[in-house]
């Protein structure tokens, strides 16, 4: 069960300490999967509180259930990346979690050379379009952890 307090808190330092304040949330969505370009204003609404591994206390996460999905796909803009096979037969061929092969993928759809990078949120985004940068997060990516957060706000 979610504590409300500590969630909204972990949310809240979170996005004071990011660089980024836009995201590309990836997800699959009826056999395919689809990124959503939203602002921090909407993590509250499609995250969750999790237990973070490694003695990292409680987490923020990007688990989305389907309504959660719909709520992204119908308040902002959205794109189809690729069907659910290929992004599964790219996890499965190449040596990338599930986040970066679809961070790989979002970078590619923008035309730009992605490369694995350990950046942390507090020093840039996952890609910069436009001048603007985002965060990249796919289903069931942490955003942080509170480990993470102490010191940084």
């Amino acid at each position: 069960m979610k504590n409300a307090t500590i969630f909204y808190s972990m949310v809240s330092a979170y996005i004071k300490a990011s660089y980024a304040h836009n995201y590309i949330f990836g997800y699959t969505y009826k056999g395919n999967v689809y990124m959503t370009i939203a602002p921090a204003d909407i993590i509250p609404t499609v995250c969750t509180q999790d237990t973070a591994s490694r003695g990292g206390g409680y987490s923020v996460r990007f688990k989305p259930n389907k309504r959660q999905k719909e709520i992204l796909m119908t308040a902002y803009p959205t794109t189809l990346i690729c069907s659910e096979t290929y992004f599964n037969e790219q996890h499965n061929s190449l040596k990338y979690n599930k986040g970066e092969i679809f961070e790989k993928l979002v970078t590619e759809y923008y035309n730009q050379e992605w490369n694995k990078d350990n950046v942390p949120f507090t020093k840039d985004g996952d890609i910069t379009i436009n001048n603007v940068a985002y965060q990249i997060k796919y289903e069931k990516g942490t955003f942080c952890n509170e480990k993470s957060l102490v010191g940084l706000t």
